[in-house]
């Protein structure tokens, strides 16, 4: 999940939303790594559903990717930015400190 999302945080970086909806690459580099993310924290959840739990939106997360991967011709890039200019920060501090709790337990 955490390579995933740092993907995402480096393919857009100095990037707008304009950029995005431009760029046939972008936007597939950026949704491949959020069906990667999703489907890792769907595994995630099926091995240890109580982990989960240290991520706040993780069910909205396994949809998003659900929505990205079946109901692509659907997708609106307005919403795929913003997950990736608000949603994913969150997500990544959530995972970091989920990641550094389990390194240390």
């Amino acid at each position: 999940m955490a390579t995933a999302g740092r993907a995402i945080e480096d393919f857009v970086r100095g990037r707008t939303r304009e950029d995005y909806q431009a760029e046939l690459m972008l936007r597939s580099a950026v949704e491949r790594q959020f069906e990667i993310l999703g489907e890792a924290l769907r595994r995630l959840t099926v091995l240890d559903p109580t982990i989960t739990t240290e991520i706040s939106e993780h069910g909205r997360i396994i949809a998003f990717r659900n929505i990205i991967a079946h109901g692509y011709d659907t997708l609106d890039g307005d919403i795929v930015w913003q997950a990736v200019t608000e949603k994913l920060p969150v997500l990544l501090r959530e995972i970091d400190t989920m990641l550094a709790g389990t390194r240390s337990g």
